[in-house]
């Protein structure tokens, strides 16, 4: 059977590959601490829970209206100026099942053959992945880590062309951890705004912030025209497995991709909507916990990396992940993170993962306890004290 060339330009997102790995080892009667997987290691607040088998009970198991429910919309909506994000009409919100829909409908309703496509590198691999499927040009913006792994907008500047029609932020940023400052923002809109490009805002870890507040391109003024908000539900409430993602399009944008849900997914489904209406409106001391929990466990993960013999990590100020420098080793990420699993058990991600910038450098997802992480680093230690004595 021959496969449609465009197959040959979509590619895949490592962490499930290296799990499925790690997950074999762990069959075979290996022990295996799994910080490779991005998703927080928590339950699903128990009020979510609760609504979800009271909508299943009330019967919401049919159809429903594919861009979500008039209920849910307006909750998002009202969510996103009570927490001081933006204020948006609950037309222009539209839910799908996850997120990485958005990236897709945004990217296929804007980009034809040939555009070009703006993304940090390193990055969420699914970016360029999606950019190329849909026949567009994928282009990588160094993410530097003497910049502090945000964009430089100069050197954003000197990438843009005449071709170029979509700009993705990710902030607070996987897998750096990094997070833009106003400031940065500011220059990144100017650059946007000059070149009448469309931006893709992915802030799925707008809550997981550690010093300060979180910042968005949206907050400069000309920029709710021009911008697509991407979040979910997935970190914010523990909800990966519940496949739930928003988008707050322009409104030029809100039929078009609501056309291509209908011819994908039809909607989202009809009981889970009403766990996510609970979790917007709910109480936040779920979030908190578990923020306090990710706070304590980088100043274990970061102060461990930077006690290994040859490595060195920045302290993230968001997300879960740690991005250490392993540069000083010799060994390329990939070839380092193989020997992690294989020989030490413990699961990361090599920087290249995550696109050519990430490499010397490693992707530890904290989301695991502060016991499984000492003995992660620990194994680290051991491996890296054994390598250089042979």
């Amino acid at each position: 059977m021959k496969l449609a060339q465009r197959m040959e330009r979509l590619g895949t997102e490592s962490a499930f590959e290296v799990l499925a790995k790690a997950k074999a080892l762990e069959a075979s009667g290996r022990e295996v601490v799994h910080l490779e997987i991005g998703e927080p290691d928590f339950d699903t607040p128990a009020h979510v829970i609760d609504a979800a088998q009271q909508a299943l009970d009330k019967g919401f198991t049919h159809y429903v209206p594919s861009p979500g429910i008039p209920e849910l919309r307006s909750a998002v909506s009202e969510f996103l100026d009570r927490t001081g994000r933006m204020q948006t009409d609950p037309d222009r919100v539209l839910v799908t099942p996850g997120a990485k829909p958005i990236m897709f409908f945004t990217i296929m309703a804007l980009c034809e053959e040939g555009d070009e496509v703006l993304y940090p590198d390193p990055g969420f691999p699914m970016y360029a992945s999606i950019a190329a499927f849909a026949g567009a040009k994928p282009v990588p913006v160094p993410l530097r880590e003497e910049n502090g792994f945000v964009i430089d907008p100069d050197e954003l500047r000197s990438l843009v062309t005449d071709r170029t029609k979509l700009l993705i932020l990710n902030s607070p940023h996987n897998p750096c951890g990094s997070a833009s400052t106003p400031e940065q923002l500011q220059a990144i809109a100017e650059i946007a705004i000059e070149h009448d490009l469309v931006v893709l805002s992915d802030e799925v870890y707008w809550a997981l912030r550690y010093d300060g507040e979180h910042h968005s391109v949206l907050e400069v003024d000309g920029m709710a025209d021009r911008t697509i908000l991407l979040d979910g539900w997935s970190k914010t409430f523990a909800m990966t497995g519940w496949r739930l993602g928003f988008g707050v399009f322009p409104q030029p944008l809100v039929e078009p991709v609501t056309r291509l849900l209908i011819n994908s997914v039809s909607c989202t489904s009809a009981f889970s909507q009403y766990a996510a209406i609970a979790a917007l409106e709910g109480p936040w001391d779920d979030v908190d916990r578990m923020l306090a929990a990710f706070r304590e466990r980088r100043e274990v993960i970061v102060s461990g990396l930077n006690a290994v013999p040859g490595v060195s990590c920045v302290e993230p100020g968001g997300a879960f992940y740690a991005f250490p420098n392993i540069s000083e080793l010799g060994m390329s990420a990939a070839t380092l993170a193989d020997r992690l699993l294989d020989e030490a058990g413990v699961a990361v991600l090599p920087g290249t993962s995550f696109g050519e910038y990430g490499e010397n450098h490693l992707r530890f997802s904290y989301a695991n306890s502060v016991e499984n992480i000492r003995r992660a680093l620990d194994a680290f230690t051991t491996l890296v004290e054994s390598s250089e004595s042979r």
